[in-house]
């Protein structure tokens, strides 16, 4: 979330990407090569019935999740919500997940921050909790100095929205502006509250958790109203349950289309079968190589860079990321593409699924 990202701009074959791997190499980095093992996300992998996952029985997989999706959604979340609890309710047990995620919108005007945030209504065995995510219109991740100018206002900024959220959820949780940071804290020591990336000038998130499983339906229905009715996203995501409750989570509202994510442990050369395996409208990603920038850049910033294989609609196109950006803004783009020796193009991450 806090990183930069370039892709390439046309498709590969997977030879192609193996040959990248050998340039890689002469260049005195450490890549995968084809038979070492390496984790493969997958993504979006659109599915008919729970059981499709069968497909990757031929290899370990794990932390799979069912995502159900409704696009174009204006119902009631608070119904919607409390259907899936009550599934979750006969089917929960250690390792199972269940969480209902919802746009939301702030009321004031906003200059550096998207004025369309995220939250997620969950249910994990034996507490339920709220998770709120904010994202900047533009990401500099913490070391760069190409936004020091903005950031009284970005501080300023982030502080109202967390507390414009708090308030709508009515939690026990303070915001200040500390030593150039935003800082959060729980007034309620005895419960788990957790915040990443406060410092970021780019996504920040806050999870607060209960112990009684219905506290959050009425306050996050409070967040959802912001949307002031109109079409929106809405997933659903479960985790750990088997076939037989899955299909029981299918019955709770129709119209959603059904995705797997999920780690799979396989072979790098075996990512072509995977592709298959998932097409058509899956997607998987994979590390090729990662290295420490100074090792080819020595009179630049040192940044932490991966190579990242994405394989989706049959190719394959790479990714490269970085935690900042070890040369000025200008040079990176030539860099790059003098690195893996293909077109590049900027291509942040959207900031939310």
């Amino acid at each position: 979330m806090r990183e930069r990202r370039w892709e390439s701009s046309a498709k590969m074959t997977f030879g192609e990407v193996l040959a990248l791997g050998e340039r890689l190499a002469s260049l005195g980095l450490a890549p995968a090569s084809p038979a070492k093992d390496v984790i493969c996300y997958v993504e979006e992998w659109t599915v008919a019935a729970p059981d499709e996952l069968d497909q990757l029985d031929p290899w370990a997989t794990e932390d799979v999740t069912l995502v159900h999706i409704r696009e174009d959604w204006q119902g009631d979340f608070f119904l919607l919500a409390g259907a899936y609890h009550t599934v979750y309710q006969r089917h929960q047990e250690l390792g199972t997940y269940c969480s209902v995620s919802h746009p939301f919108r702030f009321a004031g005007p906003l200059r550096l921050h998207h004025p369309r945030a995220m939250f997620w209504l969950g249910f994990r065995h034996a507490h339920a909790f709220i998770r709120v995510r904010v994202h900047t219109a533009d990401v500099v991740p913490p070391g760069e100095t190409r936004a020091d100018a903005r950031r009284a206002l970005w501080l300023e900024e982030r502080q109202r929205i967390f507390e414009e959220a708090i308030a709508l959820l009515d939690l026990p949780v303070d915001v200040a502006v500390e030593q150039q940071s935003v800082a959060l804290r729980s007034r309620d020591q005895t419960v788990p509250f957790l915040c990443s990336w406060p410092d970021a000038f780019g996504p920040g998130q806050f999870e607060y958790n209960t112990a009684d499983a219905f506290e959050f339906l009425v306050p996050a229905s409070r967040l959802a109203a912001t949307w002031n009715g109109a079409a929106a996203t809405v997933r659903a995501y479960l985790t750990g349950f088997s076939e037989e409750a899955l299909r029981e989570f299918q019955a709770v509202e129709g119209g959603a289309r059904c995705v797997y994510r999920c780690s799979v442990h396989c072979c790098l050369d075996e990512l072509p079968e995977i592709l298959q395996a998932i097409a058509p409208e899956g997607r998987l990603y994979a590390t090729l190589c990662e290295f420490q920038t100074q090792t080819l850049q020595p009179g630049g910033e040192d940044a932490s860079a991966i190579i990242g294989i994405v394989g989706m609609e049959g190719g394959f196109q790479i990714e490269v990321r970085l935690n900042r950006a070890p040369l000025p803004e200008e040079a990176m783009t030539d860099w790059l593409e003098t690195l893996v020796g293909l077109p590049m193009t900027y291509a942040p991450l959207p900031p939310f699924p």
